[in-house]
């Protein structure tokens, strides 16, 4: 165990496998009917599993399904909308193991047996759309819905208010609105665990940009470095000005190759120019673009300026916390100011201070 460098930069205490060459497997047990399961036991199988958010976030899986009031939980969402740039993991998923997204989906039908399960698809898809609608049943409760193809609709927010019309705040949890929403790769591996006991152990990655030999999708064990990812697609035929980890609207960029791949790994997006870089920020023009595009309904521009100088309150008080950080902002900006890492900073910092509080507060409490 020694730290390691991960793809945000920190650097985290790791496990240092070695491999022996034998690559022996252990033999996990399945379970042929998991209706005959109790909700109870599958929390269980995905928390043993190591199962977390796959679409970024990395939230515990197990406790997302373990809401307070799990009676109000009137939907199930299965994200399947990839709306970020030149990734395509999730419709290579879609279309050669839908019947694992739809198997997830209905473990999770089973515990909330009151909720309806909502497979979403961006409409540029039509042939997983047609392929989900062949193999869902009349019967299973699941509703397969077309979505119009934008940025940023695989949002958590903007999915749920596209497919029920609720509207959820950075204050509000998607159960607080009585959704549940899983990125199509956590719910696959909710059926692994479930139904056959799998661990979470790997995951896909899509491996593209102009500067890649070979771009394509891998089926990539947790901890692979993204030099020997790189290496599997051919390496890159023309130097790349910017690698990132992600997709370029909310990945994050590189300045080393030996980090490894984690469970919220999405992408390797290796770019030959970078425009946005080239050009130097220059002041705001208020033209009012960032606003137009945000689908936070923020003040982005504002709210950078708030971020940069360290004026909390009034950041809090134009709703800086609702941003989603989609990156939109900063793609349209014609002054090419960063937006939104202004914004994502300022985030961090009062996330971070009001973890510090609820930590200090309950360890005041007299019962502590």
């Amino acid at each position: 165990i020694e730290p390691r460098r991960v793809a945000v930069g920190d650097m985290v205490n790791s496990i240092v496998v070695e491999n022996d060459g034998e690559f022996k497997s252990l033999e996990f047990t399945p379970v042929d009917d998991v209706t005959s399961l109790s909700k109870e036991e599958i929390i269980k199988k995905i928390q043993n599993a190591g199962i977390v958010g796959m679409g970024g976030a990395g939230f515990p899986t197990h406790v997302k399904l373990s809401p307070k009031e799990p009676e109000k939980i009137d939907y199930i969402i299965a994200n399947c909308a990839e709306c970020e740039p030149y990734l395509t993991s999730d419709y290579r998923r879609m279309l050669e193991e839908p019947e694992k997204v739809i198997g997830g989906l209905k473990i999770m039908l089973h515990m909330f047996p009151k909720a309806k399960g909502i497979i979403c698809i961006e409409d540029n898809k039509p042939d997983c759309i047609a392929k989900f609608c062949e193999l869902v049943l009349p019967g299973d409760n699941i509703e397969v819905l077309e979505l119009k193809t934008k940025y940023p609709q695989g949002a958590e927010r903007m999915l749920i208010y596209a497919a029920t019309g609720r509207k959820v705040n950075s204050s509000m949890l998607p159960a607080d609105a009585g959704c549940i929403v899983d990125n199509i790769d956590t719910v696959t591996a909710i059926y692994q665990a479930v139904r056959f006991g799998e661990p979470l152990m790997s995951r896909i990655v899509t491996v593209t940009g102009d500067a890649v030999q070979n771009p394509c999708n891998f089926e990539v064990p947790v901890g692979m470095l993204l030099s020997e990812l790189l290496e599997q697609a051919g390496g890159l035929k023309n130097e790349a000005v910017k690698i990132i980890c992600g997709g370029p609207m909310m990945g994050r960029a590189l300045f080393t190759m030996d980090v490894p791949v984690t469970k919220t790994t999405s992408a390797l997006t290796c770019l030959t120019e970078d425009e946005v870089s080239a050009l130097a920020p220059s002041a705001c023009i208020n033209c009012g673009r960032c606003v137009s595009v945000c689908p936070g309904q923020i003040l982005p521009a504002r709210l950078s300026v708030f971020a940069e100088h360290g004026e909390e309150e009034k950041f809090l008080k134009y709703g800086g916390m609702e941003c989603c950080e989609c990156g939109c902002c900063s793609f349209i900006c014609p002054a090419r100011r960063p937006l939104t890492q202004e914004i994502s900073s300022m985030r961090k910092v009062l996330l971070a201070k009001r973890k510090k509080c609820q930590r200090q507060y309950i360890h005041l409490l007299p019962w502590h």
